[in-house]
């Protein structure tokens, strides 16, 4: 179980809490954090538009989740050439040039 925590605000609506950890954590700590479920998973949650949060049909869910999906383009890495991002969710979320 890794007790994934929400706050629910009328601004933000249903946002999922991501774990802190210290400062004074070591680079590797971080890193294997940043990488663990228990972190990526609340972030992927809040990159979901706010009206996905609230449905409790798993296939309509699923159906609105795959739809949001494929509003990102996918642009695997190929050798010699560079790329905007790392072509992850959490990495166009932020590019606002992509229309979600």
């Amino acid at each position: 179980d890794i007790d994934i925590q929400f706050s629910v605000t009328l601004r933000h609506g249903h946002k999922a809490i991501v774990p802190s950890i210290a400062k004074s954590s070591s680079q590797r700590n971080q890193a294997l954090r940043d990488n663990s479920f228990a972190v990526s998973g609340p972030r992927l949650w809040n990159v979901i538009p706010p009206h996905m949060h609230t449905i409790e049909d798993p296939m309509q869910f699923k159906s609105a989740l795959t739809s949001f999906v494929k509003s990102f383009p996918d642009e695997p890495p190929v050798l010699g050439y560079s790329r905007r991002n790392g072509n992850s969710l959490l990495d166009w979320s932020g590019d606002k040039t992509v229309s979600i």
